[in-house]
């Protein structure tokens, strides 16, 4: 046992060692190196095989020998020419910073660099409840850039896109939403805490100095105006006027009157409104796509670092080899 307590302890210092060094060499060779902005690349997924390919494997388990015989027969007279006309799928689930919109715009690039606006059109699922106005105004902006190439633009939404969400969705040629989907929201929040009262009952001020009439108009610790409340209002009040008008451009039919109150509806209810133009879910749209186009899923994936990589790399081989073995004979030493 003494021997098997040593021979642990020496193998745990060992890989202690190597993994000092091998940290050491990614310091020097990062220190080495000019700082670099983050890449990516876009990744492209055949969405119209992996359909096939799940259609092949549930028939192998459902058909007997001789119709599955009969099948894989037919299969090959059919034709392995994929279709001419191609559907870009593209998923953006936000956040309330809207920070996914980097992505989105690499995503639509991609594709505007090779989309055939006489074959193909482009789906964009929405997922999101809303954010920042400036975010969520550029995520539209990025939408319009494949109306303004000639593609027809279709957005999907199966749970969500409500406030900046529905800014997104507008956009579209043709809004498809799942029945219990909720869509709408137009309206603008703002809101924000004060704590004056607390700081003047524990003796404590607070200045703020600013040039400028309204570059301050409410504050979190100085005692707010009237002035200041009516400026903001105003401000928040421009901002729906804005979204208003932007949501009515896009959707002309609509009554935005009767809309754009703030309020939410499930889809079913909200194609009353001309809010959504048909209910269906993204997954039965896609099969419907996919009898005249092929369905190509389009992803920006951001790649990690040489030092992040090598870290994570460290870090599995000291899990595997006995940093966790060190840990529990020094306990047992105790």
């Amino acid at each position: 046992m003494a021997f098997l307590f040593e021979y642990g302890l020496f193998l745990a210092k060992a890989v202690t060692i190597v993994i000092a060094v091998g940290a050491i060499i990614v310091l020097v060779v990062g220190a080495s190196q000019k700082p670099k902005s983050k890449s990516g690349e876009i990744e492209v997924k055949d969405l119209s095989a992996q359909l096939a390919e799940t259609k092949e494997e549930f028939l192998h388990q459902t058909l007997d020998k001789k119709a599955l015989k009969a099948h894989l027969k037919a299969s090959k007279k059919e034709s392995e020419e994929k279709p001419e006309k191609k559907t870009f799928v593209v998923d953006f689930l936000g956040s309330i910073d809207a920070n996914e919109v980097a992505s989105l715009r690499e995503e639509v690039t991609a594709i505007l660099t090779i989309a055939n606006k006489e074959k193909d059109q482009v789906l964009v699922n929405v997922e999101s409840g809303g954010g920042v106005v400036h975010g969520y105004g550029l995520a539209a902006s990025q939408l319009n850039r494949i109306k303004q190439a000639g593609l027809p633009l279709t957005i999907s939404v199966d749970k969500v896109a409500a406030s900046g969400g529905y800014m997104m969705a507008c956009v579209a040629d043709k809004i498809v939403a799942a029945p219990f989907a909720i869509v709408g929201s137009i309206g603008v929040l703002a809101q924000i805490p004060n704590f004056n009262k607390i700081l003047k009952k524990n003796d404590v001020e607070f200045e703020q100095i600013t040039a400028g009439e309204y570059k301050r108009t409410l504050t979190m610790f100085g005692e707010n105006t009237e002035q200041g409340r009516n400026k903001f209002k105003g401000e928040v009040e421009h901002t729906h006027t804005l979204f208003k008008q932007f949501v009515a451009e896009h959707r002309p039919h609509m009554d935005i009157d009767k809309v754009a109150t703030g309020e939410h509806w499930f889809a079913m209810h909200a194609k009353e409104f001309d809010l959504v133009d048909e209910i269906k879910t993204s997954d039965d749209l896609l099969l419907e796509l996919n009898e005249s186009h092929q369905l190509y899923k389009v992803k920006y994936k951001t790649k990690k670092a040489l030092a992040e990589r090598f870290g994570l790399g460290l870090s599995v081989v000291a899990e595997k080899f006995g940093i966790k073995m060190l840990s529990r004979i020094q306990t047992s030493n105790l």
